[in-house]
């Protein structure tokens, strides 16, 4: 299931979504003080392609000035984005793994400092 799960998440949102968020990621690391942003960029965009079986284990504490900067440069809009993805693919049954898997970006894409990627 597990496979199938990212295979289908992959077609229909994770190769979209984890290209976003690699695009993000280079504009970020075009300036020196943006690259600790762009790195979490593309640590998202990794989980982001194939998140069935993995989880994000979150300690937003030790960088709390980081996930502050990144919530007022993008990181809200992100969050909202996942909320509203989430709530859609939970209007049908078939559609619900995959908001439990938007609702799991939303956390993290709102404070990705701190959040290490561990498998399941």
């Amino acid at each position: 299931m597990k496979t199938l799960g990212n295979i289908l998440w992959f077609i229909f949102t994770g190769l979209w979504v984890g290209l976003s968020y690699i695009i993000l990621g280079l504009f970020w690391c075009i300036t020196i003080i943006g690259i600790p942003f762009g790195k979490q960029c593309f640590k998202i965009a990794g989980f982001v392609f194939w998140p069935f079986g993995k989880k994000a284990d979150t300690n937003f504490s030790k960088h709390a000035v980081l996930n502050i900067i990144w919530i007022i440069f993008g990181g809200l809009e992100i969050f909202l984005g996942f909320i509203l993805f989430g709530v859609l693919w939970c209007i049908t049954i078939v559609g619900i793994p995959f908001g439990k898997q938007c609702f799991k970006f939303a956390v993290l894409s709102l404070m990705p400092f701190g959040a290490e990627i561990k498998k399941a």
